[in-house]
């Protein structure tokens, strides 16, 4: 295993890739040697020439922030010497890529067709999943429907999986765009396709009442999804039992079919990133993008906070210039949503962040938007618009991990890729993949993590190990089960944006 990896040939500083010792030399692939002359954590950046004060900090062949003092070469870069260098709203220019595959570029490169067995809906949509959901309309019900999903498992049978309950804290004292976006992704959920049925449990008096939320969900197969208000029966659990024995009868009649992977909807996400994780697991999710694209699938990524540094990189993708405005207001509405709440924009990266080597906003953003691969955006989302056009698609959505994995289960996920290099056992409500950054932590905690980028630090080839993911992804489509499936964990969380009456 190599000690370090110059990521960019444009860039001063080096990632260590084991801990380097002071009086370590390194040498770099034009002949030079520099030696070590503070201790540098493994995953943590080190200069390779000296850096003057206020001087531009490269990796990625771009700029990650300003040194806060001079550096000199062999010397530790982290937060006690390096700042950002980030503004807040700015003016963007379009500058299309002139190589961009897809619209006005090369065409981007068709794969071999793949398969996998998945539920194709009535309407058309495609489940990798065939389980039960119980969908609450207000938080005042959430011990009633967890209820539920405990006392009728046990009359799962046929091709039904779980019947599995998705209680949150929302659905009332609620107003403006705060009340819309709870109807939104709740609505989102039950249209969902992982469902092969849904049970939608209100209590009667909330503001997201069930005849309120009914125009949200627009057509919709009445014996796919029943209704319950609780508070107009005189006992919900023996009616809901009811109710929910019958969708189980109905979908456990459902079979999986092969069916092409351009029907795959993949969500991006990342958390707990480490200095490793812009080498390996996030450039593996992108290659895993480029490879799905390629045959005619979707892939979706979040996390507008964590584009905030990398944006012009996903602005001069997209493939034309509506695209691009949309981008622009992406990011610069998300700006403004901090300001409006007296906060500050770049309150990034957390504690975790830095302790695995990132160390400003640029640096952790440069990293994360590797998982966007080098398609061109094809598509900008709300938060809570569901996708409809394949190829890269970049969402509206914040940073925090359950909050915008259920965001890409709302938009049409099937599943969920999180890259991960200090780990977490959380899932969300779609299969959630778990991509660990190195091999220490895959091996640690063998419980939740999935598949193992790590290797790419070894002797893996990125191109190799894409394929492999590819390939782990059909499985998982086709009913493999992931580690915190196999837990038996399910997460839902929306995105609060309001006063709480």
């Amino acid at each position: 295993m190599k000690e370090f990896i110059r990521i960019h040939e444009g860039d001063n500083v080096v990632v260590a890739l084991k801990d380097l010792a002071p009086g370590t030399e390194i040498r770099l692939e034009d002949g030079r040697i520099v030696k070590v002359t503070q201790e540098i954590p493994a995953g943590h950046k080190m200069a390779i020439q000296s850096i003057e004060k206020g001087g531009d900090v490269m990796k990625y062949g771009a700029r990650i922030g300003n040194a806060a003092e001079p550096i000199e070469a062999g010397q530790w870069v982290h937060v006690h010497n390096l700042k950002t260098a980030l503004g807040d709203l700015l003016e963007y220019a379009y500058e299309p890529m002139a190589n961009l595959p897809g619209e006005g570029g090369k065409p981007q490169d068709a794969g071999e067709e793949l398969t996998f067995q998945g539920f194709l809906r009535e309407d058309g949509t495609v489940g990798v999943r065939n389980e039960i959901w119980i969908i609450p309309t207000v938080g005042c019900v959430n011990n009633v429907a967890t209820a539920l999903a405990k006392k009728v498992n046990a009359y799962v049978h046929g091709s039904v999986e779980e019947v599995i309950a998705f209680p949150h804290p929302y659905g009332c004292s609620q107003m403006g765009d705060d009340q819309e976006n709870t109807r939104n992704v709740l609505s989102d959920l039950i249209h969902h396709p992982n469902a092969g049925g849904v049970l939608v449990l209100g209590l009667g008096c909330e503001n997201c009442n069930i005849p309120v939320l009914k125009p949200y969900l627009g057509e919709y197969d009445e014996k796919r999804v029943r209704f319950l208000v609780c508070q107009e029966v005189e006992d919900e659990m023996e009616e809901g039992e009811k109710l929910l024995r019958e969708l189980i009868d109905q979908a456990a009649l459902l079979e999986r079919q092969p069916l092409p992977a351009s029907k795959l909807i993949i969500g991006m996400k990342c958390g707990g990133s480490d200095g490793f994780s812009g080498i390996t697991a996030n450039p593996l999710v992108g290659r895993f993008s480029d490879l799905l694209i390629a045959r005619g699938g979707t892939t979706i990524l979040t996390e507008v906070p964590e584009m905030f540094g990398a944006e012009t990189i996903l602005m001069n993708r997209c493939a034309n210039r509506e695209l691009f405005d949309q981008t622009v207001c992406l990011i610069n509405d998300f700006k403004n949503y901090y300001k409006e709440n007296h906060q500050t924009i770049y309150e990034n990266p957390s504690p975790g962040n830095k302790k695995g080597g990132i160390s400003t906003l640029e640096d952790k953003s440069l990293g994360c938007t590797q998982k966007s691969g080098s398609a061109p955006v094809e598509g900008v989302l709300a938060y809570g618009q569901r996708v409809t056009t394949p190829g890269l698609n970049l969402l509206s959505a914040p940073g925090n991990d359950l909050v915008a994995a259920t965001a890409l289960a709302a938009s049409g996920a099937q599943i969920v890729l999180f890259t991960t290099g200090r780990g977490t056992p959380f899932a969300s409500p779609v299969p959630t993949i778990k991509i660990s950054s190195n091999s220490n932590l895959a091996e640690r905690k063998k419980n939740w993590i999935d598949f193992n980028a790590g290797t790419l630090l070894e002797d893996a080839e990125l191109s190799e190990q894409g394929t492999n993911l590819l390939n782990y992804v059909l499985e998982v489509a086709s009913g493999k089960k992931v580690r915190s499936e196999l837990a038996g964990f399910h997460d839902m969380a929306i995105f609060k944006q309001g006063v709480t009456l």
